[in-house]
């Protein structure tokens, strides 16, 4: 009995050691390993051991997809429009011993560097790119922060332009630049309908002169669909070469009436 308490006893330091220095890293996380300030190695997930007592250390590092929501940075285009832009950078570590030896902070290391770089790209565009070529601002970010990052163990895996806030003066000067826009295609359709239709008609026009009787049909044709809306007056059209007969008779009976009256 008194040699198992001996051992218990001898034994206790060494339990609370293995107890102080027991590591779990999760699936998501990997733990640079440092002991006395010197890199070891990289902790993997699981149950991992350390000295204790300020040995060994072991600093986690999350390595999911993460996010940083951009403050809103104002800025001057290249055609001197002052806009207010927000983004969305999405990252995630691949190098957990970089992003932790190489810089201090990574998370507000890239923040800070996604504000500069905004507003250096951005500002070398014009209005019209950043509102109709997002797609391709975003690639040229994305690319370029990666590039600055990729030191720092992280990869830039998107980055996102969430707004364009505009002037209001502007938003109305492009409000009356649009309304004049569909103005204008709105006279190109109605002129090229009245082209169209003045094709038709001439198309018909041949083909009904080929035969006198088929304009007199096309007459009494509109005279019933006129009748047909119960209207009190119907106005019924005349060939050209009737009114012309009747001014020859009226000049004819002139001349004959100034005969006689000499």
């Amino acid at each position: 009995m008194r040699t198992l308490l001996w051992i218990l006893f001898y034994s206790l330091p060494l339990i609370v050691i293995i107890a102080l220095g027991l590591r779990v890293v999760g699936q998501y996380e990997r733990a640079v390993h440092l002991r006395l300030g010197k890199f070891i190695g990289i902790l993997q997930p699981g149950l991992n051991f350390i000295i204790p007592f300020g040995i060994d250390r072991a600093i986690y590092v999350d390595m999911r997809t993460a996010t940083i929501d951009v403050p809103r940075q104002d800025i001057i285009t290249r055609d001197n429009v002052p806009v207010a832009i927000d983004a969305v950078v999405y990252f995630q570590v691949f190098e957990p011993k970089l992003a932790i030896l190489n810089v201090q902070d990574f998370r507000q290391a890239t923040t800070l560097y996604a504000q500069t770089l905004l507003r250096s790209v951005l500002g070398s565009h014009d209005l019209d790119e950043m509102l109709t070529a997002r797609d391709k601002l975003n690639a040229v970010l994305r690319e370029q922060l990666d590039k600055a990052t990729d030191p720092w163990g992280i990869k830039v895996t998107g980055v996102e332009i969430k707004a364009v806030d505009l002037p209001e003066g502007m938003k109305r000067a492009m409000a009356k630049q649009a309304e004049a826009e569909r103005e204008r295609r709105a006279k190109v359709i109605s002129a090229e309908g009245e082209y169209q239709a003045s094709e038709k008609l001439m198309e018909a026009a041949a083909i009904i002169s080929k035969n006198p009787t088929g304009a007199l049909l096309r007459i009494l044709q509109t005279v019933t669909e006129i009748a047909t809306e119960k209207n009190s007056t119907i106005l019924f059209p005349l060939p050209v070469e009737i009114l012309s007969f009747l001014q020859r008779e009226s000049r004819e009976e002139k001349k004959e009436q100034g005969l006689e009256g000499r």
